[in-house]
């Protein structure tokens, strides 16, 4: 076969979005002869994509140095940009910078505008984005997006409102931010862009939404990135970052099992090419280990995390508390909150507030528990709820509160129970108990208590169903008279009947004729999750297998 012909087939493999069929021809193909400058940045692209990233890097350097060979300034100028953004993301910031220094003198010899004086603009505002300076970064991602509203450049355009997302968040405009998600997620979905545009994009809007608890939209978009992925054989970029994806939502949903098995697969594709899923792989390792109580083997997975450049926050400090350094947990968690920006620090509230409990500071509690229910009032996403909530009542708790905590608790229990949260559902009850306790009726408490420590030892929790055991075993408050608050019901539409919204969806996938290993895929719930489901289904619903409840889906306007 000729170096011509290995050339063609490459093209058409990287058209086609086969990247190691693009990747094997390419390489032959420049073994053979060399390749032109744009079969070189494609090879490099490639490379980059299938996990050979070093490689990739040194044939994009190639590419650049062969564009100027043939005068194609441009072509040199959006090597050198990508390379500064490569380098940069990989923690190399002399290199990254002299980099972008070539590009911007290459882009300034041009004479006419050019989509890639936007495309050198990226680095420049990804710096100002994550050097503290969302103001400026904000100004920066709107010029791209004029460059890339001029010259009809999808690419450039879905970059930009990705970065605007980015500032906005960082600014504590939450909204605005994820509008901006959106709009860049359909240019994505639609297929519109190039891949590494695509891939960046997914991974992006994913972990902004799991900073800002919204836990519906990191639903959708880790389903539609595996999707991706899967649908592109020999990807390993990005898909070690949606198995990380994949994990937290494992994690949320009680299938501990199923999330260390994504968490290993991240972390063995982090090791394979995709080194940005080496924090999320390892760090949702750690916060398993640590729900479970091996804390020694969590705080193992977070040293491992922290390998990324990234600290490994609010798990570290959970751990600290944990082992009853409270003092030193909050000094941590602090520290980092106060380092933060606005989506940063907002994360990590809720660890916030449980350390400065832990730790006898009330004040410091409140606080976050304070920024945590305006946070709720200008964001009211379910998640967002749940967590403030779940704060203020333990907050209130502490403050001698009982009816007040009592009802802000069963407002999250609600919350986490509609989101399909079991561990914080359980929490939650825990508390309903003490408050129940603190207002003097202690049967309540019991009954809220081993209610909670079943769920608990069911997921595997011990450290918590221990807990819960030993306040099952206190005596009774002094308080009585007070109210625990409203049984708030579920929310999940006219036709749902007495199914949560988690069980509606079950029964969707059910009427569409999915078994219940599809069902758990598609959930990231675990087989044992969907069969109590199921079970529930039929049993509230008064069934007996799955064609009936096929029908009452169908017959209610709940399928589909």
């Amino acid at each position: 076969m000729s170096a011509e012909t290995d050339i063609d087939q490459g093209r058409a493999a990287f058209r086609d979005q086969r990247w190691t069929d693009a990747f094997r021809t390419l390489r032959t193909a420049d073994q053979r002869g060399g390749l032109p400058a744009a079969d070189l940045e494609r090879l490099a692209t490639a490379e980059i994509l299938t996990g050979n990233r070093l490689t990739g890097m040194d044939t994009l350097v190639r590419a650049h140095e062969e564009y100027l060979v043939v005068g194609d300034v441009i072509g040199a100028a959006r090597c050198a940009a990508w390379l500064a953004m490569h380098l940069g993301n990989a923690g190399e910031p002399a290199r990254a910078g002299g980099w972008l220094a070539r590009g911007q003198r290459l882009a300034a010899e041009l004479t006419e505008p050019d989509p890639v004086q936007g495309l050198m603009l990226l680095p420049v505002a990804l710096g100002a984005l994550h050097g503290g300076d969302p103001e400026a970064a904000v100004a920066l991602f709107s010029q791209v997006a004029a460059f890339g509203q001029k010259f009809q450049d999808k690419d450039l355009s879905a970059l930009a409102l990705l970065g605007s997302g980015q500032a906005a968040l960082a600014l504590g405009r939450a909204e605005e931010g994820l509008r901006m998600f959106d709009e860049a997620m359909v240019a994505v979905t639609a297929g519109e862009l190039s891949a590494v545009p695509s891939g960046i994009i997914y991974c992006a809007v994913i972990g902004n939404c799991q900073l800002t608890f919204d836990f519906q939209r990191a639903l959708e978009w880790t389903a539609e990135l595996d999707r991706w992925c899967n649908a592109r054989p020999g990807t390993v970029a990005f898909s070690g970052q949606c198995q990380a994806h994949r994990a937290e939502l494992f994690r949320l949903h009680g299938a501990w099992d199923e999330a260390l098995a994504a968490a290993a697969v991240a972390q063995q594709r982090a090791h394979d090419g995709d080194p940005w899923a080496l924090y999320g792989g390892y760090y949702q390792e750690g916060e398993v280990h640590r729900l479970r109580g091996n804390l020694d083997q969590a705080e193992a997975s977070y040293k491992q995390a922290a390998r990324s450049g990234r600290e490994p926050q609010p798990g570290l400090a959970l751990v600290a508390m944990a082992r009853g350094n409270a003092r030193e947990a909050q000094t941590m968690i602090l520290r980092a909150a106060g380092q933060a920006n606005v989506a940063g620090r907002r994360s990590l509230l809720p660890a916030l507030v449980e350390i400065g409990l832990a730790a006898g500071d009330v004040s410091e509690a409140r606080k976050g528990a304070d920024e945590l229910l305006s946070f709720a009032r200008e964001c009211p996403r379910p998640m967002v709820r749940a967590v403030a909530a779940q704060a203020d009542g333990w907050v209130r708790l502490h403050e001698g509160d009982h009816a007040g905590a009592a009802q802000a608790l069963r407002q999250a229990w609600q919350g986490w129970l509609e989101l399909g949260v079991p561990y914080e559902a359980a929490r939650c009850r825990v508390l309903i108990g003490l408050a129940c306790r603190g207002a003097g009726d202690e049967i309540s408490a019991r009954m809220e208590c081993e209610a909670a420590q079943a769920e608990l030892l069911d997921l595997g929790a011990t450290a918590a169903a221990a807990w819960a055991a030993t306040l099952m075993q206190a005596g009774p408050g002094t308080k009585t008279g007070a109210s625990t608050g409203p049984n708030i019901g579920p929310n999940t539409g006219p036709n749902a009947g007495p199914l949560t919204r988690r069980e509606v969806e079950v029964l969707r996938l059910v009427a569409s004729g999915r078994g219940n290993r599809s069902i758990a895929a598609e959930l990231y719930l675990s087989e044992k999750t969907v069969a109590r489901h199921v079970s529930n289904i039929f049993m509230k619903l008064g069934l007996s297998n799955r064609a009936a409840a096929t029908r009452y889906a169908f017959e209610h306007g709940l399928a589909g």
